[in-house]
């Protein structure tokens, strides 16, 4: 079987384990800060014994280097191999194989650190783009004017539903606009 993580919506996951023939695969579509994730649950609630689990790569199982070990663990210690295309690494439990579990320890620990890197590369280019007075993230969906308009007319008791509608937003905007307001 297989598990498949990507981090947005917007990413897609036909590259991974492309090719590779499985019985069953289970997809996340969240970010791998957190093992808490539905697919990778299922995936270790559905594994038995003499299972073999494929990941692309090692980042798409864990983000840092304690979750990579603590999974890699979890699966082996049930009998459960693990198989890394990318890398070209299989777990297998086998305590002899000392050079795997190095190689899994120093990998998990690159794939944190080039993560890390990306995060402060994000976070400088965002502070310089605010310095020069670029926008950054969305532009506000209504002007100041229709912000009072759809405050006084909520306030006059006009159906919630309706406004949203006409100012073309949704209701938990409308809602937030009226708070933000106040």
């Amino acid at each position: 079987m297989g598990y498949i993580r990507i981090s947005s919506v917007g990413q897609n996951s036909a590259r991974q384990l492309d090719g590779v023939s499985l019985d069953q695969t289970f997809t996340d579509k969240c970010s791998g800060s957190t093992t808490d994730r539905p697919a990778l649950t299922a995936t270790l609630a559905h594994v038995r014994k003499g299972d073999t689990v494929v990941v692309h790569e090692i980042s798409r199982l864990a983000r840092n280097t304690a979750d990579l070990l603590a999974l890699v663990k979890q699966m082996t210690d049930k009998g459960i191999a693990i198989v890394f295309k990318k890398e070209g690494l299989t777990f297998t439990g086998d305590k002899a194989n000392t050079m795997n579990q190095m190689l899994l320890t120093m990998l998990g620990a690159v794939s944190a650190f080039e993560l890390s890197m990306i995060n402060e590369r994000r976070e400088e280019g965002q502070a310089k783009a605010r310095a020069e007075g670029k926008h950054m993230g969305r532009f506000a969906k209504l002007s100041a004017d229709q912000v009072a308009d759809l405050c006084s007319r909520a306030a006059a008791g006009e159906s919630k539903t309706k406004l949203a509608a006409d100012f073309g937003i949704s209701r938990a905007t409308l809602y937030a606009t009226i708070k933000a307001a106040a």
